[in-house]
């Protein structure tokens, strides 16, 4: 007898937490790296890059995929202080998950210290979480760590990445576009963090600060805006007007608090610059180039 499975795709997922980069003061950030990642025992791993990166990899999913995703901690002894080893861990946004896969300590979730690493009732130096990327969880989610230091995580240190989730079927698929590029990037209370994905090889590439996106003249190319820390932001791409998602309304500027997400596309004509028009951010330097070849 064949046994159909149920869901869309598996993926196999490995990464690490571990140091990288400094933050222009001395101190080191940490970062996730992918390892690994197959899909139905494809490996698409080259799509990363091999470096620890802030922001962390974008991890594209469709509905009905199932996920097991293995963290490893590869933070050194000595950080920040010797002799002082701590739990890191995958907290997700917007996809569905057992208790067991919540990514939180047990003063959140009531069961365990969910993550990899030593804690008061966890010495394992990996954990595994299982996501079910189930029926309308189609959208851009947000995953980062909940457990480093404190039970509000170490995000604020580089833990940070995002998921894509693509819906299963397109409704009306003679209106989709077809990206040339998408950049996924995250409002920080000083500066934007960056990845930029090219949709052909779906290499990831332009992680950092503020960095500089690039598109083709006259292609469709697509933004993901995530909220992250406590500032209001108003981000604008000059000269450019989009629609407001879910409405007929085109705007050129948009208002996101923390933890909010803005997705939209524009046709790329111009090189202009894309900026947080908030005053105190503005000041800060929150801005980069968008280059239009």
């Amino acid at each position: 007898m064949i046994i159909e499975k149920s869901f869309a795709a598996e993926h196999i997922i490995q990464m690490t937490a571990e140091e990288t980069q400094d933050d222009g003061f001395g101190n080191k950030l940490l970062a996730y790296k992918m390892l690994s990642h197959k899909v139905n025992g494809t490996d698409i791993t080259d799509r990363y890059s091999p470096n620890a990166t802030i922001p962390g990899p974008i991890i594209e999913l469709t509905e009905g995929d199932k996920v097991r995703l293995t963290l490893f901690n590869a933070i050194s002894d000595d950080y920040p202080i010797k002799g002082i080893s701590k739990q890191v861990s995958v907290h997700v946004h917007g996809v569905h998950y057992r208790i067991l896969s919540d990514g939180t300590l047990k003063v959140i979730n009531r069961i365990l210290d969910e993550g990899a690493g030593e804690g008061p009732e966890n010495t394992f130096v990996s954990y595994e979480y299982e996501w079910d990327v189930a029926p309308g969880t189609a959208g851009t989610w947000a995953y980062h760590d909940h457990n480093y230091d404190n039970h509000n995580g170490a995000e604020h240190k580089g833990l940070f990445g995002a998921i894509i989730v693509n819906p299963a079927a397109n409704p009306r698929p003679h209106n989709a576009f077809k990206y040339s590029k998408e950049y996924v990037l995250y409002l920080g209370d000083d500066a934007f963090w960056g990845v930029e994905i090219d949709s052909a090889t779906k290499k990831q590439t332009k992680h950092g600060v503020n960095p500089t996106l690039n598109a083709p003249k006259n292609t469709d190319v697509r933004f993901h805006l995530i909220a992250l820390g406590t500032d209001l932001h108003q981000f604008t791409l000059n000269g450019y007007r989009w629609l407001d998602p879910g409405t007929p309304k085109l705007i050129n500027q948009a208002a996101i608090g923390p933890l909010e997400k803005h997705v939209f596309y524009v046709r790329a004509k111009n090189s202009t610059q894309y900026m947080d028009n908030n005053f105190s951010n503005k000041l800060l330097g929150m801005k980069g180039n968008f280059i239009v070849d």
